[in-house]
């Protein structure tokens, strides 16, 4: 029963802010959208853990002198676990299978599966939550994996991407990592500050980060080209610290699932990029899966707006006491 009223409240901030939660959306889909390009870039001269080992570093240093700044976090019993489990799934769990998913797969095909988070947040809310699912949202699910299917066994390898079954599966588990963040970051949004949630994001990824990237070799400095350090640069202002802090802003202001809804517009941000700054492409039936997700999801995000959809009810975890 105490759903109700945090889903009344949750209504009430939507009213309150208007237009405020699209926008820091908006620019979180632009933020995240141009990260698979950038990292693809990055990749050229530095492995991937090290480039994700620098982003979380320059997101660090930018992001230290507001630190004091912020308001202090008002802390509940269990507050411990769930931050632990938020973190466990980003920044580590999420840069870990991404880092290495773009190395072995075009940024394009790794920008459609992130469309499939939203459908990976409302499985979660329906199994961790208890939140009830449409029928539509469990069609729409099962439509957006068999593309992400189609999508992983019809990559052919080549020069951008060597292996692009390994590096799509991989991508899916990130994807997993970031709906578990998502419904857990809920949790604490409203008493933890959205960019105090961030700071310690990057400040765990780059103390969680340094082994993976020290095991990853040395790193050449003198090698590496202007064009890779302004990648990993962008990498860590934009798409690292900024693009959370916003998303982690909007989920204050938003129920998880309408604020995950937005990262549809991630695929068409990405295919975008990959193709302007990479010249990437997709075969035509990669294109038809890519167009089958987005559809997906898109249709599985309108499931609340319909009245005669017929609910799914979430496995029952035993007698409540």
């Amino acid at each position: 029963m105490a759903a109700e009223p945090d889903l009344r409240a949750a209504r009430g901030r939507v009213a309150e802010h208007g237009l405020l939660p699209y926008l820091l959306l908006a620019g979180t889909v632009l933020f995240w959208g141009t990260s698979f390009a950038a990292t693809k870039s990055a990749y050229t001269d530095l492995a991937p853990m090290t480039v994700v080992w620098l982003r979380m570093i320059v997101a660090s240093l930018v992001f230290l002198p507001v630190w004091r700044m912020l308001p202090r976090p008002v802390r509940r019993p269990g507050d411990r676990r769930v931050l632990a489990l938020s973190l466990a799934f980003i920044p580590c769990a999420y840069f870990a299978l991404e880092g290495f998913a773009i190395q072995y797969t075009t940024s394009s095909q790794a920008g459609v599966i992130a469309a499939t988070a939203p459908l990976m947040v409302a499985a979660g809310a329906w199994l961790v939550l208890r939140e009830r699912l449409s029928v539509r949202t469990v069609v729409g699910i099962l439509v957006s994996m068999a593309g992400v299917g189609v999508l992983a066994l019809g990559g052919v390898a080549g020069e951008t991407a060597p292996n692009p079954l390994l590096g799509n599966l991989l991508e899916v588990g990130a994807m997993a990592g970031a709906a578990g963040s998502t419904i857990t970051i809920r949790h604490l949004a409203g008493r933890y500050d959205p960019w105090f949630l961030t700071g310690l994001q990057m400040a765990t990824g780059a103390l969680f980060f340094a082994p993976l990237a020290l095991a990853s070799g040395p790193i050449a400095w003198g090698e590496v080209a202007f064009g890779t350090w302004a990648a990993v640069a962008y990498l860590g202002i934009f798409p690292s610290l900024v693009g959370f802090g916003l998303y982690n802003s909007a989920l204050r202001l938003l129920p998880a699932n309408r604020a995950a809804t937005s990262l549809n517009l991630i695929p068409a941000v990405a295919v975008l990029t990959g193709w302007l700054a990479l010249g990437e492409s997709l075969s035509w039936v990669q294109l038809v899966a890519c167009a089958a997700i987005v559809a997906a999801v898109v249709w599985a995000g309108t499931a609340r707006a319909s009245g005669n959809e017929v609910a799914v009810a979430a496995p029952a975890r035993g007698t409540r006491r």
